[in-house]
């Protein structure tokens, strides 16, 4: 009886060591960018030996791999959450932005940011994450499409150009710089955007 209970504890261990790893990732990305993140600093600032971090993580591209699924992970299991039959496809979507937003300090945007233009890891990231990113771009595009069924939004916009604006206007980077200069409360300023792309593809605007 006292095996499974000693492997339950170790594999315990494993996942809150692992959960400190990616935490350190979060703060060294956000200092170095990708390509001068390395796995020894990480190691020191873990408290581990560089070997201990590699029985986690055989590489750099696998511990910066799972660091960008984690984050995925979190914006799928809201986005994919079952929302009410009546609800309309606007509302689903505003949903989701406010998934997309849910911290204020951008940082989650700076550093998907930076694996995503990571010249060395982007295609590994695309490759790799291609199923996760598909179902997050597939569900947002089944509400658009809901949303003109249901004559919400412009019929005669191509749902894939909606989309396409939807991760560009609504990205929680694209009004970093504006966040930063302190005229406006980033709920302000999702607000408004909100109403720009709303507006821009029929929506209603309360």
């Amino acid at each position: 009886m006292a095996r499974p209970v000693h492997r339950s504890l170790k594999e315990k261990q494993r996942q809150e060591r692992e959960e400190l790893i990616l935490q350190v990732v979060e703060e060294v990305l956000l200092e170095r960018g990708y390509r001068d993140t390395s796995m020894e600093e990480i190691a020191t600032r873990v408290g581990i030996a560089k070997g201990t971090l590699y029985l986690h993580f055989t590489k750099k591209e696998d511990l910066m791999f799972a660091f960008f699924e984690r984050e995925m992970q979190k914006i799928l299991s809201a986005i994919e959450q079952p929302f009410p039959a009546n609800m309309s496809a606007q509302a689903k979507l505003e949903s989701i932005v406010r998934s997309m937003h849910n911290d204020p300090s951008g940082k989650r945007g700076d550093l998907l940011y930076i694996l995503f233009h990571s010249e060395d890891f982007k295609i590994i990231l695309q490759q790799k994450s291609a199923t996760t990113l598909t179902r997050i771009s597939d569900t947002v595009l089944l509400y658009l499409e809901e949303g003109k069924a249901r004559h919400e939004f412009d019929p005669h916009i191509p749902t894939v150009i909606m989309l396409n604006s939807f991760f560009s206007v609504l990205s929680p980077r694209a009004h970093r710089r504006l966040l930063q200069s302190g005229e406006y409360s980033h709920e302000e300023i999702m607000r408004y955007v909100q109403r720009i792309y709303f507006r821009g593809i029929g929506g209603h605007i309360s």
